[in-house]
């Protein structure tokens, strides 16, 4: 009867329990049991309701992130005032200890909790274990039991007890004077064992607390790896020239690599190697080595001297970071490789791709004689056949960490190279490169075409790499190409950290909410609506001015109106028309940004988490909205000359006082735009050292890079503003005051 195709969905749950380990026998005695698995729940609400995203915790009130693999709800909830006990076996190991000091020390941080470490159970405990328990990955695995007097949280190793309590820290609920953790049990691993954020400083410098703020944010949401390119932020023993004034140490560095150990993350190095090494070959005495000389972007791979300075660098960077098992080489967008003279006799001979192996191997060679593991950007199977017919594969032990951009070949290559023996890391897709904020809802590509943004696109990506089972890693990037602050990628981080662990849930709806009320807390409102706004802005920005004109051609260019001349106050009425789709498009932008603005500023008046975030949120909006009315502006200056030139012959004193008003309106809008300006740099310094700053002894030295980053146009922060600075306000202002001074001189004289 239940396998009749009367009933359907009947016979479909049949076989899904089946599937599960669960005898039909036991069905109804499951079905009947207080506490309910969150797959039979997925499983119901997918043949009742067609909705498959439902997750048990939300419904709670919790938004946990990421999401755990398995959760029965059911049974007493623990439910105290303050005052616990956190239970520490007497055995416990260094690592064990500092989990349960965090524990402690972000209860009171997070929800004023007072709570002691004991050795004994209290009235009210939290105990804290290491033991075996059976999950489809031994590693990093946890338990939570709750119960009415206790929550037992059990760790397979030092990781997983960690990550036990970053999730117990997400399941706490404040009801009037009473804290509760409602009745549960959590059995929880990854999908993919090493989950890396890629932090990009290349056109900037975090302090050194905001770096360990940003490593224990990562570790809360089970980041376990952070990939950390400080191009020319490391002080390189060996070449002190190529430390930007400020850079970090090796004492430093290897301070904070000490620090993310604790915090179960290994810091990896990322120093470019073949390609994107302008603050290395920007320099004169090692132009030498450049591939061509006009460019500073990639090494000559035939020299010699390449890998000499190359292998000093590496060297200098891995005694930076001791302890760590990988150092990242970069080495990808190798634009002019094989154009010099020797390079291209020598692809001749092996092809251009044997020629990129020829680096490549020599790098791995180094670095495996170093203990460690040399990850580069590039992926074997576009490289597999060189000019002669004959196989090409990347050095053995080398670390691939980008995968096939065809989404329908990426499992498929990713599991061709593990059988080739290569340690394989799933690559996130690249958010994108534009200014100010990222396109997490939608982007806009050549040609204005909408499509989805990145958020859906790392989302589908990342859980068809976590459920395949093939991938060693995954790497979550954040090219720092545009200048954003690095608060903007904490969405990415988050979204690759959730379905890096687990490929399953919650589904992208569900995600988003999670994310906002987890990452901004319960008091946060309309912050998908914020996104959506900034997501907006910042393409209409973007499109502003020249800004865009850096990777995207001739878009069209911004002049200034028309400035009077003559007598009679001639000047050429084109603004307003050339520029109207402009103007309409700022006006209807400045009414999405003044909304923005009172999104942010409500939730600067909570008790909202993330304080800082709606400051720099503040100053991308503020930016954003000096645009609009710039272009505003212009419009209102080409009206005044156009009513000064109309009352020329009627009215003197109006002519002047038109005039006047032009001048006023360009004041403001230069006063406006260093106001907007200066509050967004010291806004971005709180946690930044000032970019392109100098030193007592070093100044910092200039050169744009090859590739034209938006953020490297300027060694300042000037790179925001510098296009609406080549308009020439300044020039035009002096120019109108000079022709008002001889208008008013030569028309009352008469």
């Amino acid at each position: 009867m239940l396998s009749s195709p009367m009933f359907p969905a009947v016979s479909f749950l049949l076989h899904f329990f089946q599937s599960m380990g669960v005898h039909p026998k036991q069905f109804g005695k499951r079905v009947r049991k207080p506490a309910l698995t969150v797959f039979l729940p997925v499983a119901l609400l997918l043949l009742v309701s067609g909705k498959s995203n439902a997750t048990e915790l939300s419904d709670l009130g919790l938004y946990v992130l990421p999401y755990p693999r398995q959760v029965t709800v059911g049974g007493d909830a623990f439910s105290f005032n303050s005052n616990l006990t956190i239970v520490l076996n007497k055995n416990h190991s260094p690592a064990d200890a500092f989990t349960a000091r965090e524990l402690m020390q972000d209860l009171k941080a997070q929800w004023n909790i007072q709570s002691a470490i004991r050795n004994q159970k209290g009235p009210l405990s939290i105990v804290l274990l290491r033991k075996k328990i059976k999950t489809n990955r031994p590693q990093q695995s946890y338990q939570i039991t709750v119960g009415k007097n206790e929550i037992t949280i059990t760790g397979n190793d030092e990781a997983g007890l960690f990550y036990g309590t970053r999730t117990l820290l997400q399941l706490i609920l404040k009801k009037g004077d009473v804290y509760q953790v409602p009745g549960m049990r959590i059995t929880d691993w990854p999908s993919i064992l090493q989950r890396a954020a890629h932090y990009d400083t290349k056109h900037h410098q975090d302090k050194m607390s905001y770096v360990k703020s940003f490593i224990k944010e990562l570790a809360d949401f089970k980041i376990n790896m952070l990939v950390w390119e400080w191009e020319d932020k490391f002080a390189y023993p060996s070449h002190p020239e190529i430390g930007a004034p400020g850079a970090f140490t090796p004492a430093e560095l290897r301070e904070v690599t000490a620090f993310a150990k604790k915090y179960h993350i290994q810091l990896v190095p990322l120093v470019q190697g073949l390609g994107h090494v302008s603050f290395i070959l920007k320099w004169p005495q090692h132009a030498h080595l450049r591939e061509i000389p006009a460019s500073n972007f990639e090494f000559c791979p035939l020299k010699d001297s390449t890998y000499v300075l190359l292998f000093d660098l590496w060297k200098d960077a891995m005694d930076a970071t001791p302890g760590s098992q990988y150092i990242h080489i970069g080495s990808d967008e190798t634009y002019e490789l094989g154009e010099c003279e020797q390079c291209r006799k020598k692809v001749a001979e092996i092809g251009l791709k044997g020629l990129y192996h020829l680096f490549t191997e020599k790098a791995a060679k180094f670095i495996l004689s170093q203990k460690r593991k040399p990850m580069v950007w590039e992926t074997p199977m576009g490289w597999e056949v060189n000019n002669e017919g004959k196989s090409v594969l990347p050095h053995k032990g080398l670390v691939l960490t980008e995968d096939d951009t065809r989404r329908d070949k990426m499992v498929d290559n990713a599991r061709r190279a593990k059988q080739l023996g290569y340690e394989v890391f799933f690559y996130d897709p690249n958010p994108g490169t534009e200014p100010l904020f990222l396109p997490y809802f939608y982007k806009i590509v050549e040609g204005g075409e909408r499509k989805i943004g990145a958020l859906e696109d790392s989302y589908s990506a990342l859980k068809s790499a976590a459920t395949s089972g093939v991938y060693d890693g995954m790497i979550r990037t954040s090219w720092d190409d545009a200048g954003l602050h690095n608060q903007m990628w904490m969405m990415c981080f988050v979204t690759a950290a959730a379905y890096s662990w687990n490929g399953a849930l919650p589904g992208l709806q569900d995600f988003k909410t999670s994310f906002f009320k987890n990452y901004y807390g319960q008091s946060s409102a309309d912050m998908e609506e914020l996104y959506e706004l900034l997501n907006g802005g910042a393409y209409y920005y973007w499109e502003s001015f020249e800004r865009k004109v850096w990777h995207w051609g001739e878009i069209g260019k911004t002049f200034l109106p028309d400035l009077p001349r003559g007598d009679a106050v001639e000047y050429d009425p084109f603004w307003n028309t050339q520029y109207s789709d402009k103007l309409r498009q700022s006006e209807a932008e400045l009414e999405k940004m003044n909304r923005a603005l009172d999104i942010i500023r409500r939730n600067r008046a909570t008790d909202v988490k993330h304080a800082y975030d709606f400051e720099v949120f503040e100053s991308i909006v503020q930016l954003i909205r000096h645009t609009c009315m710039a272009y505003m502006d212009m419009a209102k200056v080409e009206n005044a000359v156009r009513s000064a030139h109309q009352s020329t012959f009627v009215n003197l004193d109006t002519t002047y006082h038109y005039l006047q008003q032009a001048a006023t309106l360009i004041e403001n809008c230069i006063k406006q735009r260093n106001e907007v300006f200066n509050q967004l740099v010291e806004t971005w310094d709180k946690t930044r050292l000032p970019k392109g700053m100098a030193t007592g002894n070093k100044k910092y030295f200039f050169e744009q890079d090859r590739t034209r980053h938006f953020a490297n146009r300027k060694p300042d922060m000037t790179y925001l503003v510098y296009d609406e600075q080549k308009l020439g306000m300044e020039q035009w202002l002096t120019s109108l005051k000079q022709y008002i001074e001889e208008y008013r001189n030569n028309a009352f004289r008469q």
